[in-house]
């Protein structure tokens, strides 16, 4: 008998690394929380799981797909996803991980918003029950802030439901980013052709965090755009005699990136340039710069400058 591995045992064991099995269980579990958002599981998000679950059909008699893909075969057999069964796919998700928990709390939750996301394009639509739920999901776990993407979909999220009322516009601008974090060659109905259409209309780029909290002293700041309150090095110097740092460019040391507002009235969702588009891809290598918006940031500097004795008159545009 040979003892040669096959091309399937190995492309098995890629997928059963810990690393990979505890991303395919929360990505499972988030793409179940996206798709149950709006309490309504409509044909299109049921064809989607049972895609999801082909993907990995291949695989159906070793562990742990022996266990979870029976469990919801048996479940979308009828075509309807009841509560419950929902719940029991869950639970069966959650208890097949690695007991030690491969990843921690923070990842393993940013890797179920990635499902979410997911879940939520499952039937290649954002409905507005689906954002206002989003939402809600999103303000309950604000352990994830300063993490790429929470900040950015929070951010996005308070934009669309500043006014109250959410046009399809402001969909199509969620859709197009939450189609960041899905991967299409596993979905039925997701187009990537659709997304990359989607984003270059609407140049899905930088954003800034909602209701950031920010530390001036010790902290590194940068500033890109143009101020409305004061000047590139009165700023500088400010930040300076607060305790804190100035750079000119965005590096790995940077804390906080400051989007001036001068000129830039729809702040939420618009490209400001290299030093955003910087940032936000050292915050997906996992380094946590926060993008915040200027009036944030003068919320926090110019009192703790007073507090300091700082005459923050002379620092002020004139």
């Amino acid at each position: 008998m040979s003892n040669a591995i096959s091309y399937d045992d190995m492309a098995y064991r890629e997928f059963t690394k810990k690393s990979e099995l505890d991303t395919i269980l929360n990505t499972l579990i988030g793409i179940l929380e996206g798709i149950t958002l709006d309490k309504k599981i409509n044909p299109s998000e049921l064809e989607e799981l049972r895609h999801w679950c082909n993907y990995y059909r291949k695989y159906e008699k070793r562990h742990p797909f022996n266990q979870l893909l029976p469990i919801i075969d048996s479940a979308l057999e009828d075509n309807i996803l009841t509560d419950e069964e929902v719940q029991d796919i869950f639970w069966l998700a959650k208890n097949l991980q690695n007991s030690e928990g491969f990843y921690d709390y923070i990842t393993t939750s940013l890797q179920r918003l990635y499902g979410l996301c997911h879940g939520i394009l499952a039937d290649n639509e954002v409905t507005e029950t689906e954002i206002r739920n989003l939402s809600e999901w999103i303000n309950e776990n604000e352990d994830l802030k300063g993490c790429y993407p929470y900040d950015e979909i929070d951010s996005l999220i308070i934009s669309v439901l500043a006014d109250g009322k959410i046009d399809q516009d402001e969909k199509n601008i969620l859709k197009a980013f939450f189609g960041e974090f899905v991967n299409t060659s596993r979905s039925l109905n997701i187009s990537k052709t659709e997304l990359e259409e989607l984003k270059s209309k609407y140049n899905i780029k930088g954003i800034c965090a909602a209701c950031p909290e920010i530390t001036i002293e010790n902290s590194t700041f940068c500033l890109t755009g143009c101020s409305i309150f004061a000047q590139r090095e009165q700023i500088k110097s400010l930040i300076e005699l607060c305790g804190g740092k100035f750079s000119n460019t965005v590096t790995k040391s940077t804390d906080y990136l400051v989007v001036g507002a001068d000129g830039n009235p729809c702040w939420a969702y618009s490209c400001y340039g290299r030093k955003v588009e910087k940032a936000v891809i050292l915050r997906k290598s996992g380094h946590p710069i926060t993008i915040v918006h200027e009036n944030d940031f003068w919320d926090e500097l110019l009192p703790y400058a007073q507090r300091k004795g700082i005459d923050t008159k002379v620092y002020m545009k004139r």
